[in-house]
């Protein structure tokens, strides 16, 4: 009998996740309700290994509750810059406490780092840019380390550099889950209402997104909901949602899919 043909061993450098398979997602969830999809993703694990990002910030009590009634065995993470408002500290141990959560995580800035490019605790006031790079976006990558994909907490309505936002995309090779990026104000303020969820408390006071402290300022009746945010800054985002660019598909002929030896 004659022996099967040797499969030929290749090195699979392909990503995680292709912007193909996010399209595809968005396809098949369409029309779907939210919480219908969240338990469908958990349950057929398609997005693999998988966590909810949460800033605790005024509107994210209804994406946590929409994801611990789906699997409250879903991590939590929380990127603790460690010039977070006392409130939103309280508010997360309120809000993880409250939804069951199983697995609550906290990552924070090196301590190294800190002290050698923002000794005084002031670069926030003169380069709020290198401030965010460093007590937000290098934790956050930290902490997505192992992770397939990741849910975030954008909604389109919040300014107008979040308009067309997609429930799928494909960032940095992984899956990115935006739930409520087709909710609108009414209806987050509606959920709210209807499973008695409770609110951040400096809400009240007109602070509309809240981030970190030195930061963070009230919303004036008209403005966008994030215009409390490095307010007299030209900057809208802290940089951990980066842009999404298409990933092209993988020819099989590149040498990076091609026999070891």
């Amino acid at each position: 009998m004659a022996e099967p043909a040797r499969q030929i061993d290749l090195i699979d450098a392909r990503p995680a996740f292709t912007q193909a398979q996010a399209d595809a997602l968005n396809a098949r969830f369409e029309g779907v309700d939210t919480i219908t999809m969240l338990k469908t993703v958990f349950a057929e694990g398609l997005a693999g290994n998988v966590a909810v990002v949460s800033s605790f910030g005024t509107e994210s009590a209804v994406l946590l509750d929409l994801v611990a009634k789906a699997d409250p065995t879903v991590p939590v993470i929380f990127v603790d810059t460690l010039k977070m408002f006392a409130e939103t500290l309280n508010y997360r141990d309120t809000l993880i406490k409250r939804m069951g959560f199983t697995d609550s995580r906290t990552v924070a800035p090196i301590a190294d780092v800190i002290a050698k490019k923002d000794e005084t605790g002031l670069r926030w006031s003169y380069d709020p840019d290198g401030c965010c790079e460093i007590r937000k976006v290098e934790p956050m990558k930290r902490a997505k380390d192992g992770l397939d994909a990741w849910i975030s907490g954008r909604k389109a309505f919040q300014s107008v550099t979040r308009q067309n936002l997609p429930r799928f995309e494909v960032e940095d090779c992984r899956l990115k889950l935006n739930p409520l990026g087709d909710w609108n104000k009414a209806e987050l303020e509606a959920y709210f209402e209807a499973e008695n969820l409770p609110r951040h408390p400096l809400e009240a006071q007109g602070y509309l997104s809240i981030g970190c402290e030195p930061c963070t300022s009230k919303v004036m009746p008209g403005e966008d909901p994030r215009a409390g945010r490095w307010r007299g800054w030209d900057k809208v985002e802290c940089g951990i949602h980066s842009p999404v660019t298409p990933i092209p598909v993988i020819d099989p002929e590149d040498p990076a899919n091609q026999p070891v030896f």
